[in-house]
């Protein structure tokens, strides 16, 4: 990330309701199937609706969709090039540090090869490409009394090192 200067906080002039979240993630693919396996078969979403060849939906715990992939407008598209605006990448939200870490086993078995990886100091994430050059972030945020400050309060997040290895280790054991 560059930036000319960076500002640590910016009120807004009429903040959005308290409570309000970013709800599901629908993207657009060119291969049903080829996102499905990666979504579904490599990162551990259930398929909770399936419109047969052109979409489906899938959750993390059984919500109606937490995700949503289609081909109505892009079957055998190709991603956005670089330069061009668009999504930058899709965050998916781990519950805690051995469930990140369980989800970095996964990428591994599955032989996908990671973008980059950050220790945020509010969170630890992991960055990778999906099979459509879509960027997803897997993290994990970290209690809010453990965010690192500056001296007047405002946060102080920075992009250093994640142990892998580490977190590997630390990593749930999965389900039978």
């Amino acid at each position: 990330m560059s930036a000319d200067k960076i500002v640590m906080a910016e009120p807004a002039r009429a903040p959005v309701a308290a409570g309000t979240r970013i709800g599901h993630v629908h993207l657009k693919v060119a291969d049903l199937d080829r996102a499905l396996a990666f979504y579904r078969d490599v990162l551990g979403f259930s398929v909770t609706q399936r419109y047969g060849s052109q979409a489906v939906f899938l959750s993390a715990d059984g919500y109606h969709h937490d995700l949503g992939l289609n081909t109505w407008e892009s079957k055998g598209g190709h991603p956005p090039p670089p330069g061009s605006t668009g999504l930058y990448h899709t965050a998916i939200l781990y519950p805690d540090r051995g469930s990140l870490g369980d989800a970095l086993r996964r990428l591994v078995e599955a032989g996908i090869r990671l973008d980059g990886a950050a220790d945020h100091g509010v969170s630890e994430a992991l960055y990778l490409t999906d099979p459509d050059g879509n960027g997803v972030e897997l993290y994990r945020d970290r209690p809010e009394a453990e965010w690192p400050r500056n001296p007047d309060g405002t946060l102080a997040m920075s992009n250093r090192h994640l142990d892998l290895e580490a977190l590997l280790r630390d990593a749930k054991p999965r389900a039978a």
